[in-house]
């Protein structure tokens, strides 16, 4: 065995590449929770194609997963990698533009014979791991498949059941990279696999052969390790924003001691709510799988009219067809929360990239004057907070709530410090029992001083009423087609969204001066670069801030004063510019866009590059 050395870093961007069925989304999973154990911060960015089985060996079939870990705080997946595990010709092709000159590249040769660099689209007879066209990376080749095969020849497992596992081997020798302890991924296959005890033996083997592997490879004679990262003191965990979401309407549910109701259709990518939280009926969460994308809708918003909370889960092509029965919601006024976890479009578009491409359509993607609140999450672990306070809007404003968070955001993951049920407030709502004091009947759109109309659930005596999807009279609720009151109920639901900004917090400047030459405004999941670029910039001296919108609909009350502190502003957006558009309308400020419609996330670099050339 080979003498190593540890060598410290600050910081690590890993890309795990490879076919679609190479369990690269596992191992990144896997890494960045032993990640997560150390106490390093993380940042990870899942990349996976559309396709439910793409060509294997190509292009399109190639699946990634990029992991940046770091002693220091980040918040981005990183723009550029350290270290590339190719598992096939294709997974290097797509991912080589991505990495670091200098970077190592981890190739398994298996996936280099001529069938798979023909399918990579090289042209016959060149082989990159050959052909010198990688002098400028440490090119490190093992043969994966054959080393997986060698450590599974005593068990009787097929061929095909052994190849499953030689992801297992690339963990296991980035482990030994790493200086880690294997100990989480034995717990979890042995969790995983309890019952099927050869399966767990051979992970757990191909697991070790790769660690014993990196141990006796002359060519590593350097092992690098990260510190723990410098982060506020309490219990954390890896999250994922889908999965955060999930826990903060548990979290909320609890909290207003209300029962939710989640109705919804299966979507990339926000069907992995209906996932989770359909574990957790121990919370008295009822879950509807329902025929379609309007019957998920509608029957969250029966649970609504009965009492609970209503939930639907979808993705942009979902709030297209949900349009109609989100106007109900809003002639209604009950409470409902309609979840848009974007992604590319239009139509089908790019079902698994992530895009900020709907926030036009919250707005104003609905037939006639039909005013809702839009909130978005800014992180994976802010999805948590978000939808905690776009529950307790709905709740107490009696209006459904549009919720934006991506694909990014969705799948991505991040150490969360999560709170104790003791340190979150109470959300309060109030239901109507009984007629009050010289009440003789029932007037369903009586109104408080924010406008909001009382919740009756249907069958309380005495509080029988009828609302439905015509116009309403105003305070009687009886149908009314006369034109004065069909203006005053516009204004009135109108104003009594606006009056949601007396009840929220005011804007803060994330980063920065509170004046200066730049502000950079962001919403929703370029939160991260705009964060990373405008610290760098501040350490070089230049008067820039960032300020992110979580209330997008009523913006903050203080929004406009902010923005007219700086003599420029700047809105990076995933889109072709939509939240510039609104900003323009409402203040009267040019503001200037930063935008790309390539289904990746915004980079650190270019926002630095862009503001620079604004500075200059």
């Amino acid at each position: 065995m080979p003498n190593t050395s540890i060598q410290q870093l600050e910081d690590v961007v890993i890309k795990f590449a490879g076919d679609s069925g190479d369990g690269m989304q596992l191992t990144g999973t896997q890494f960045s929770n032993n990640t997560a154990l150390v106490g390093n911060d993380l940042s990870t960015f899942p990349d996976f194609p559309a396709e439910i089985r793409a060509p294997i060996g190509t292009l399109p079939g190639v699946s990634g997963f990029q992991l940046h870990f770091s002693s220091n705080r980040i918040f981005t997946p990183g723009d550029a990698c350290d270290v590339l595990v190719a598992m096939n010709a294709a997974a290097l092709k797509a991912n080589l533009k991505g990495l670091k000159k200098g970077g190592i590249i981890l190739a398994n040769t298996d996936g280099f014979d001529a069938k798979n660099l023909r399918l990579a689209n090289y042209p016959d007879g060149i082989n990159p791991l050959e052909d010198g066209s990688l002098a400028s990376y440490q090119v490190h080749t093992m043969d994966v498949t054959k080393m997986t095969r060698e450590a599974l020849k005593d068990t009787t497992l097929g061929m095909k059941e052994k190849d499953r596992a030689k992801n297992m081997f690339v963990l296991g020798f980035l482990y030994w990279l790493y200086d880690r302890n294997m100990e989480s991924t034995e717990n979890f296959l042995r969790d995983k696999f309890s019952k099927k005890p050869e399966i767990l033996d051979s992970n757990l083997k191909v697991l070790h052969a790769g660690y014993n592997f990196a141990e006796t490879v002359e060519a590593f004679s350097t092992r690098f390790r990260v510190e723990k990262a410098r982060m506020e003191p309490g219990t954390y965990r890896s999250i994922t924003g889908n999965t955060a979401l999930s826990y903060g309407l548990v979290a909320a549910s609890q909290k207003a001691n209300l029962p939710l109701f989640l109705g919804t259709y299966p979507i990339t990518p926000a069907s992995d709510i209906l996932h989770e939280l359909s574990k957790l009926k121990n919370f008295g969460i009822r879950t509807f799988q329902a025929e379609d994308e309007i019957a998920g809708i509608t029957s969250a918003i029966g649970a609504s009219y009965g009492g609970h909370m209503g939930i639907t889960t979808t993705s942009g092509p979902g709030v297209a067809l949900k349009g109609e029965a989100m106007g109900l919601a809003v002639m209604l006024e009950i409470p409902l929360l309609i979840i848009d976890i974007q992604r590319g479009g239009p139509s089908t578009g790019l079902p698994t990239k992530t895009e900020q491409s709907d926030l036009l359509q919250a707005y104003y993607g609905r037939n006639g004057e039909c005013p809702m609140p839009v909130i978005s999450a800014s992180t994976p672990a802010d999805c948590f907070d978000a939808i905690f306070e776009a529950f307790k809007i709905s709740v107490q404003h009696m209006t459904p709530v549009i919720f934006l968070s991506d694909g990014y955001i969705a799948n991505g993951a991040e150490p969360w410090r999560f709170p104790q049920s003791a340190d979150l407030p109470e959300i309060k709502v109030k239901f109507k029992k009984e007629l009050a004091e010289g009440e003789e009947q029932f007037l369903p759109y009586h109104r408080d001083e924010n406008l909001v109309r009382p919740w009756a659930v249907p069958g309380t005596p005495g509080l029988e009423h009828r609302i439905g999807g015509l116009e309403k009279q105003n305070i009687t609720g009886n149908v009314s087609y006369d034109p004065e009151n069909h203006q005053l109920m516009v204004k009135i639901r109108q104003e009594k969204v606006d009056k949601i900004a007396d009840h929220i917090p005011l804007q803060k400047i994330e980063l920065g001066p509170e004046k200066g030459k730049i502000l950079v405004l962001g919403w929703g999941s370029t939160y991260g670069a705009i964060k990373s670029a405008v610290l760098e910039l501040i350490a070089e001296g230049h008067e820039v801030a960032h300020a992110h919108l979580r209330h997008l609909r009523p913006f903050p009350k203080n929004l406009g004063e902010i923005l007219h502190s700086y003599d420029q502003v700047l809105i990076p957006e995933i889109n072709n510019g939509q939240l510039i558009k609104i900003i323009r309308d409402q203040y009267l400020i040019d503001a200037k866009g930063y935008n790309k419609i390539m289904g990746v996330p915004i980079t650190k670099g270019e926002l630095v590059t862009k503001i620079k050339e604004m500075l200059a």
